[in-house]
């Protein structure tokens, strides 16, 4: 359960950064962070299967953290860019 709440978190933190750092995917804080969120979740789900000595088996271990920060902060960001595409193919 902690993997997941560390995943969407920093999810939420990565497509607030990745909103910051890249004007044009910026889709405001709330859906900057709800796409985060769900990015986080499935970053770092995905991540922690594709490199199993960044899940967790328990306890506190400070790999399996840093590896789900990271996932879950890459996972945001990418899936911000993907909503910002998608919201513009639909303006058109």
């Amino acid at each position: 359960m902690e993997q997941l709440i560390i995943g969407l978190v920093s999810g939420a933190v990565g497509g607030n950064v990745a909103g910051a750092a890249v004007k044009g995917i910026n889709q405001g804080t709330v859906i900057n962070s709800i796409a985060g969120i769900v990015g986080g979740g499935l970053g770092a789900s995905i991540l922690g299967s594709v490199v199993p000595a960044l899940a967790s088996t328990g306890g506190t271990d400070l790999q399996a953290i840093i590896g789900q920060v990271a996932g879950g902060g890459v996972g945001g960001g990418v899936l911000l860019a993907i909503v910002s595409v998608v919201r513009k193919m639909i303006a058109k």
